[in-house]
């Protein structure tokens, strides 16, 4: 390593890099194909000399040539300089290029200040530090779970729901001053990714999506009873409580639509879930009854309503009936009169005659001359109870048919 000679001349701003190579002082112990590792070595300080614009060859250190005892020496000038700085300052130029995904928006950022917001696509920014983008998703359905904690699982039934409740969270208190257990699910996403990014810093134990949501479903169930809580007005409190979160969003500026609230389960605690699913019971049953009780009344009422209304029909009949019978019957008696006393005898003769055929037109008659004597009376008394007992049977039956 003797034979070798390295020299490193460090200039300041005004001197250059010299590094000298002897070529006739150095030997090769290892043997002679040194002078192709030199050639080799030459010629690379060749191609260096053109692509500066300085020609090869020898020279001193004032100035004069590339190459000095053996060695290369290289200079740097202004148009060098220049060019340097200009390729570095385009390479840092084209970093600007960025690319924003189709879901997201890109907050641009110039020294922490917001600019403007770049739409899905390749965008351009001045390159760091000067400004800065920030890729926000605004196409993302985000979800809060309130009352339960799923731990990224998914639950599909409620006993898993029941097991995965936090009641610090899901307890919560009706206007009759009930406590029911709510588990519900909230879904929102970012409707403007500025607002979103500057207005509200979250925590990081507390989330403020899922605080608003909490709070504006304690809010809702606050003013509702326990059993609009547990079945009738689930629906109404979903809207409510998505009413009321949006509402409390807007007025914190915080850039988020709430797309839905989702009551997964409503119950009363643990605690007492035996002895209120009694108390429905009994309400069910008390329901029952009172369903039964109409039902029968829905059936009796109208049927004696029907009943009332023909009653009061046939008595109207039979009231025009009796009126028109008797005034007929007096019409026939003042006709009767008019010809009975125009001519008695004959009158009186036809109304005995009359009465007569109308007494016994119905009857079981035997004529007997008066001339006929050995004759003995005898009177069926058997025979006419047995008839008048198929008469009445038979009245009966018209009667009936006749309702």
């Amino acid at each position: 390593m003797q034979h070798l000679k390295y020299e490193y001349r460090l200039y300041t701003k005004f001197r250059t890099k010299v590094i000298p190579m002897s070529d006739n002082k150095f030997k090769n112990p290892w043997g002679d194909d040194q002078n192709d590792i030199n050639e080799v070595i030459r010629k690379g300080q060749e191609k260096i000399a053109k692509l500066f614009g300085e020609k090869p060859g020898r020279g001193d250190d004032n100035g004069g040539g590339f190459f000095k005892d053996g060695g290369f020496r290289l200079r740097f000038n202004k148009n060098i300089l220049i060019i340097c700085g200009v390729v570095i300052f385009v390479m840092w130029l084209s970093t600007g290029f960025y690319t924003v995904q189709p879901d997201e928006e890109g907050v641009v950022m110039r020294f922490g200040k917001y600019t403007r917001t770049s739409p899905p696509g390749l965008n351009y920014k001045i390159p760091n530090p000067i400004e800065t983008v920030t890729p926000v998703s605004v196409t993302r359905i985000n979800k809060e779970e309130i009352g339960f904690k799923s731990a990224g699982k998914t639950i599909t039934s409620k006993q898993e729901l029941l097991e995965s409740t936090v009641a610090k969270e899901s307890q919560m208190l009706t206007t009759d001053e009930n406590i029911v257990d709510i588990n519900f699910q909230v879904q929102w996403l970012i409707d403007d990714a500025k607002k979103f990014l500057f207005n509200v810093r979250d925590m990081n134990t507390e989330n403020t999506v899922k605080s608003v949501a909490e709070s504006a479903m304690r809010e809702a169930i606050g003013l509702s009873h326990v059993a609009d809580v547990l079945a009738e007005k689930r629906s109404e409190i979903e809207q409510d409580t998505k009413a009321l979160m949006q509402a409390m969003l807007d007025n914190y500026e915080m850039g988020v639509k709430v797309i839905g609230v989702q009551l997964l389960r409503s119950d009363p605690p643990q605690e007492v879930l035996a002895a209120y699913r009694d108390v429905q019971n009994a309400k069910q049953d008390k329901e029952r009854e009172i369903n039964t009780a109409l039902s029968y009344r829905n059936d009796i009422v109208p049927r004696a309503r029907g009943e009332s209304e023909k009653m009061l029909l046939d008595a109207e009949g039979y009231k025009n009936m009796v009126v028109a019978d008797a005034q007929g019957d007096a019409k026939r008696f003042l006709s009767v009169y008019e010809q009975y006393r125009n001519a008695k005898d004959v009158t009186r003769k036809r109304m005995y005659i009359e009465t007569m055929e109308e007494v016994l037109s119905n009857m079981d008659k035997i004529i007997v001359d008066k001339g006929t004597s050995n004759v003995i009376p005898y009177l069926p008394l058997s025979a006419l109870n047995k008839e008048k007992e198929k008469v009445t049977e038979v009245e009966k039956v018209k009667e009936i048919e006749g309702k």
